[in-house]
């Protein structure tokens, strides 16, 4: 038998079931040099192994890092929730946060023109809350059918493998909905300095309901105590071949030095009956309210405090999904809301496995489960043990609760595949308030920008966007057509 010159450790090394290993270093031979032997068990099973460690990544925010910390509660919104974590001042619950790129790879740089994932989940006493958001409170299209088309023409072409500008922006312009998330992704927020100078937003519009049965409109908006930092394009180029990993180890060291990530959390509250007079669609996750009409209202402070442990373990194998709600919030009828309550539980599945809620990370810490859910690949807990596998039952298995309803909301019409274009979803207006709130400074880097990133497509491309870049804003349009040597019509 080898022997080895590192530190002779305490603990025996074993199988994955406990087995003893004599040899870690030389395969079990027929004589020297061999061939080897299929009866080498610790061989193969190393093998298989090393063969299954990375499950599929993630079709979009592959890219990521995360931490752990808490969620307390600062002020009463008890008048619009009764959900328990966001009632009782002072109250905490923990928390898991992972933020990410969207249409990179694992291996992608951290610093990459993109948007930001910002997914929260609170372990509270009725279950997982999970807040799936951007960086960007606005997205770039309105309907989840539309989804694996836009992700199709971020990512790379088929027979060249590369990532293409061409086709991005040929999905764009033929999408003026992407115009408002499109003006902020290459503004000065599109490449934030790292994930703790971010801000983070539910982008999509949810149900708070009260303890009187009451419902409210809800958008949620995370500030960062330490403060919106950026880079500028050629900032995050430098960076990106310096340390491709910045954002993920600047996080990281922040919180090994002793330091905190947080956030203030406030949300928008809109009367359940205005938002079928509001001037936007309320339901239009290309759209943002108003803070004038509705203005921002404390709720709490998010703290990231303790690093995962293993990266894999507790950040890999998250699994964020809007779907997991509690008492006291709900679900709104924006498309692309009711489209993602399935699709990224189904990811899941397909990801880490159809037993993935059992995982420490992703099994809630303060609430017991109770179903009749069996089987499946990696069932590793006791599987139910000998309780009862269907409901009705006469055995004392676990019942509805006719008290947990779902709000009721009205519907009337016609069943149709309707587009979302009426006076409420002007695709222009909010674009150019956007850009007419930016100073000169901010105009000309966001014009810069866009004629870079524009430069080289397809002449009739250009001139289809460059539309709508001139419908939300003249001058808006005229900086860039300037830019491409272009003619205005």
């Amino acid at each position: 038998m080898s022997e080895t010159n590192g530190k002779q450790g305490t603990e025996k090394l074993t199988t994955n079931f406990g087995s003893p290993i004599s040899d870690n270093q030389n395969s079990l031979s027929a004589g020297d040099p061999g061939p080897l032997l299929l009866t080498d068990y610790h061989l193969i099973e190393k093998n298989a192994h090393f063969n299954r460690e990375r499950v599929p990544e993630r079709v979009v925010h592959a890219k990521g890092a995360g931490a752990f910390g808490y969620f307390e509660v600062t002020d009463d919104v008890s008048q619009y929730t009764k959900a328990a974590f966001l009632n009782g001042k002072g109250k905490r619950t923990e928390a898991l946060a992972r933020f990410s790129t969207v249409a990179g790879e694992l291996g992608s740089a951290d610093t990459a023109r993109d948007p930001r994932g910002f997914a929260l989940k609170f372990y509270t006493e009725d279950g997982n809350y999970d807040l799936v958001g951007n960086n960007t409170p606005v997205f770039f299209i309105r309907d989840p059918l539309k989804f694996p088309d836009f992700i199709h023409s971020q990512k790379r072409l088929p027979q060249s493998h590369l990532r293409d500008a061409d086709m991005q922006w040929d999905f764009w312009s033929l999408s003026p909905e992407s115009l408002h998330q499109v003006t902020f992704l290459m503004g000065d927020r599109g490449i934030p300095a790292a994930f703790q100078h971010m801000n983070g937003y539910g982008s999509h519009t949810y149900q708070w309901i009260n303890a009187k049965g009451e419902t409210h409109w809800v958008k949620y908006h995370f500030k960062p105590e330490l403060g919106v930092k950026n880079y500028t394009r050629q900032e995050a180029a430098r960076i990106a071949g310096e340390d491709p990993d910045h954002h993920t180890r600047s996080l990281f060291n922040l919180i090994a030095g002793g330091d905190v990530a947080a956030w203030r959390l406030f949300v928008q509250i809109m009367p359940h009956e205005e938002a079928f007079t509001y001037k936007w669609d309320p339901f239009d996750v290309t759209k943002v309210w108003s803070h004038k009409d509705y203005p921002l209202i404390p709720v709490g402070r998010l703290v990231l405090d303790r690093n995962p442990a293993n990266y894999f373990a507790d950040i890999e194998q998250a699994a964020f999904e809007p779907s997991n709600i509690v008492p006291g919030i709900y679900f709104s009828p924006d498309k692309m809301l009711q489209g993602r309550v399935f699709a990224y539980a189904d990811a899941h599945r397909y990801r880490i496995g159809p037993n993935y809620a059992t995982l420490p990370v992703n099994r809630p810490h303060n609430a017991a489960v109770n179903n009749y859910q069996r089987d499946g690949h990696m069932r590793y807990d006791d599987n139910g043990g000998n309780k009862p596998v269907y409901e009705p039952n006469s055995l004392g298995g676990p019942t509805q609760r006719p008290e947990y309803a779902e709000p009721a909301f009205a519907l009337k019409g016609t069943t149709g595949r309707y587009a979302q274009a009426s006076y409420r979803n002007d695709d222009y207006q909010q674009a150019g308030d956007l850009y007419r709130l930016m100073s000169a400074e901010e105009k000309a880097r966001l014009i810069d920008t866009i004629v870079t990133a524009m430069t080289g497509i397809r002449r009739e491309v250009q001139e289809r966007q460059l539309g709508h870049f001139t419908k939300a804003d003249a001058e808006f349009g005229a900086g860039i057509a300037r830019g491409l040597g272009l003619v205005l019509a």
